[in-house]
């Protein structure tokens, strides 16, 4: 083997300069592509500051300005795959409760919606591969079951999801046992879609991203009510009976209610911290947040309008199917842009949240009392040396007599 060469290594430009004779990249980075090498390895300034005043001010120090913690490395396909997969079980959900109390008067909605949750947790299926890269790292989830895990259990909930939805819509309107067995199937997935609707909200907030871990009570909620907005309102762009229409009607309703109380709710346990709520109105999550909010009363309204036209019935739909997934994404980019922040780290920290709420506790490793918020310890400022002491030259402090 001769000598390897570093232009040759640079000409495959992936960032790694990695020779493929000598090693192979594995593991959950091995897709990632690096298009600028300065980019991805910015060179610093070296700092003569001390760390906590370092790019912040007194009042809230840090550690050089640098983030607490690391922003989620997701892409664009996991919070698509939030909205797709809390369709699928919100869908997969109305459509045993309509075959249940409809009888065959609904018994072709429930068959559209069996439809819609096998195609949502294969399409879902795919996007969480497409971010995992690998189709085998999907499988490696589902090598252990661990109740305590929102992604475990939101793994096989996945899995299970797809197998019913899939074995009811094969055996749909089949008679004798197999039409039963279809049925059952259709149950198991109307029960599998519940979690399926809002295990992502709680993967989100058992995370250490200060936005995601300050919601937790009310992030539930929000995108479970989202995900029936997201249901009725594309089961109302698809055709549909009068009946039905009605049964969708009051199920996008519900959800649209619903999802503007969650969303105020979200806001308003964001709000104990203004670094925590900044997320929410600042920058491309704001802005996603706020469009939402919009989204989702416009297509309220619209639904509640006397006399509404099939254009408005339309155009209420659609609304509220970007308000779903504009809901998906604010939280997303909110997430990353709360990790970058480190005061949204330190100071919920100091004011007693995260862990210390948790828990419960109320007493240091010194066994002091804590009390709320923290004190932030600061240096006394250093007394400049003399010019004497300097350059190694004593001389008495007072003159000799």
């Amino acid at each position: 083997m001769g000598d390897i060469r570093p232009e040759d290594l640079e000409k495959r430009q992936d960032g790694r300069n990695i020779d493929s004779r000598l090693g192979e990249l594995s593991g959950e980075g091995a897709q990632q592509r690096v298009k600028d090498t300065d980019e991805a390895n910015p060179s610093r300034a070296l700092l003569r500051t001390r760390p906590s005043q370092s790019g912040v001010n007194a009042e809230a120090p840090s550690y050089y300005g640098q983030p607490a913690i690391k922003e989620p490395v997701w892409i664009w396909s996991i919070p698509l795959y939030f909205y797709v997969g809390g369709v699928a079980g919100a869908a997969s959900v109305l459509g045993v409760a309509a075959e249940a109390v409809g009888g065959e008067g609904l018994r072709k909605l429930g068959y559209r919606c069996r439809w819609v949750g096998a195609v949502g947790d294969i399409v879902s299926s795919g996007l969480l591969i497409h971010d995992l890269g690998r189709p085998e790292r999907f499988l490696n989830m589902l090598r252990v079951f661990r109740p305590t895990s929102p992604m475990s259990m939101g793994s096989w909930a996945l899995v299970g999801s797809g197998a019913m939805n899939s074995a009811a819509v094969m055996l749909a309107g089949r008679r004798g046992w197999l039409g039963r067995v279809g049925d059952g199937a259709a149950v198991a997935a109307g029960l599998l879609g519940l979690p399926l609707a809002g295990y992502t909200a709680v993967l989100l907030a058992n995370t250490a991203v200060p936005v995601w871990q300050a919601t937790r009570k009310s992030l539930p909620l929000l995108f479970m009510s989202s995900a029936v907005t997201g249901a009725g309102s594309l089961l109302e762009l698809l055709p549909h009976s009068s009946h039905e229409a009605k049964v969708l009607h009051l199920f996008s309703t519900m959800g649209k209610v619903s999802e503007l109380m969650a969303g105020v709710a979200v806001q308003h346990e964001a709000s104990g911290l203004e670094v925590l709520e900044r997320p929410l109105k600042q920058g491309v999550s704001g802005r996603l947040w706020k469009a939402a909010r919009v989204c989702a009363a416009a297509s309220l309204a619209l639904g509640l309008w006397p006399g509404r036209t099939r254009w408005m019935k339309v155009a209420g739909a659609l609304l509220g199917t970007a308000g779903a997934i504009a809901t998906r994404f604010a939280m997303f980019h909110a997430g990353k842009a709360s990790a970058r922040d480190p005061q949204a780290t330190f100071q919920p920290q100091r004011e007693g949240m995260g862990a210390a709420e948790v828990t419960g506790h109320t007493h240091a490793s010194d066994g002091k009392p804590l009390k709320f918020p923290l004190p932030v310890l600061r240096e006394a400022p250093r007394r400049p040396e003399r010019p004497e002491a300097a350059s190694g030259a004593w001389e008495p402090e007072t003159p000799l007599s």
